[in-house]
């Protein structure tokens, strides 16, 4: 089993920044990936961001700024089984729960876990 714990939600002005962590616990050695999701009041949960065990991250493009270059960063901290979420130029529409996610592939089939959420809202 993993355990994902998340923490550094709140609320924030537009075009402000936050930084989400997520810690990870357990059974984390055989992850081979962990993301970010959200999900809005009425919508469905959708990718942020994920980040590869060798560091390849992906990110939606509605966190993508001009020119590719990310509103949004992801990173890794393995010494601190932590990963985190560099937020900036905050958009209301970020407005959403945000959930830590761990990812083991498996031949058949990928098992996932999820954090309890972390509330965050950018006001106008």
């Amino acid at each position: 089993q993993v355990q994902l714990v998340e923490s550094g939600g709140g609320l924030v002005q537009a075009g402000g920044s936050l930084r989400l962590s997520c810690a990870a616990s357990g059974t984390i050695f055989s992850i081979n990936a962990m993301g970010w999701y959200r999900q809005a009041p009425g919508k469905q949960r959708e990718l942020v961001a994920t980040i590869t065990s060798g560091g390849t991250t992906n990110y939606a493009d509605s966190v993508k700024g001009r020119f590719t270059i990310s509103r949004f960063t992801i990173s890794r901290d393995n010494t601190k089984n932590t990963v985190y979420l560099q937020m900036n130029s905050l958009k209301p529409e970020d407005t959403a729960v945000y959930y830590c996610n761990a990812a083991r592939w498996g031949p058949a089939a990928t098992t996932e876990y999820w954090g309890q959420g972390t509330q965050v809202t950018v006001s106008s």
